[in-house]
């Protein structure tokens, strides 16, 4: 995976960066800065889920100042609380010498691996839209929630997770069934960023695929690979 790398000892490192999105006058996105390190969370923690594996320790490292340390570990908080994840420890550090003119993060996880489902026959979905830029907070309904792909990880719906960033479905695809050639058909753009994951591939064991419609509701959609 692009953001993740097995450091051994059945740990796991994923990591997620943001720079020009906060609170800072040059920044080209304004946004709360809770919320920009909530979304580079979001993207490391899909990575670790992606391998199996659950976090134990989060670092910030934060390039915007000492004003926003506490609400870039707000939002990490968000978001484990959102996940329905019990809370880990979060440090790191700040960059106070120099006032940068843009906001800048980046959220680096260490998880611990779990053993991995193994279905014989599984199908390929999509589950949420993707967004990039402003439309992550203007339309943010349409992003795959955590709480429900946590829970249908924990009744063994979900046999393989694969968060798709700004590489696109298509491209995140390939990298997942190590096929360049690969062609798929959606009814979402499957070219267009997806941001900070706000869409993942999932393979669903095809005796649990009803259930995952139900589960999932809105925004969940087959992908066909080919």
């Amino acid at each position: 995976m692009r953001n993740a790398m097995d450091i051994g000892n059945g740990f796991m490192l994923t990591t997620d960066n943001s720079g020009g999105i906060g609170e800072k006058a040059g920044d080209y996105v304004s946004v709360p800065d809770n919320v920009t390190a909530y979304f580079a969370a979001r993207v490391a923690l899909l990575e670790q889920w992606a391998a199996n594996a659950e976090p134990v320790t989060v670092l910030i490292h934060n390039f915007s100042g000492s004003k926003s340390w506490e609400k870039y570990v707000q939002g990490v908080e968000d978001l484990f609380r959102e996940a329905g994840l019990k809370k880990t420890t979060i440090t790191g550090s700040s960059e106070t010498n120099m006032d940068l003119i843009q906001s800048a993060v980046a959220v680096t996880m260490i998880g611990k691996k779990n053993p991995a489902p193994n279905h014989d026959d599984i199908q390929w979905f999509t589950y949420g839209i993707p967004l990039v830029g402003s439309e992550v907070t203007e339309q943010a309904h349409k992003i795959a929630s955590l709480r429900k792909i946590r829970e249908a990880m924990d009744i063994g719906m979900i046999d393989k997770l694969w968060p798709v960033g700004s590489r696109g479905i298509l491209a995140e695809a390939r990298e997942l069934t190590q096929n360049d050639n690969l062609s798929v058909e959606s009814i979402v753009d499957v070219e267009k960023s997806a941001g900070p994951a706000t869409v993942v591939i999932v393979g669903i064991p095809t005796s649990q695929i009803q259930n995952a419609y139900a589960h999932f509701g809105e925004f969940f959609y087959e992908l066909h690979m080919k």
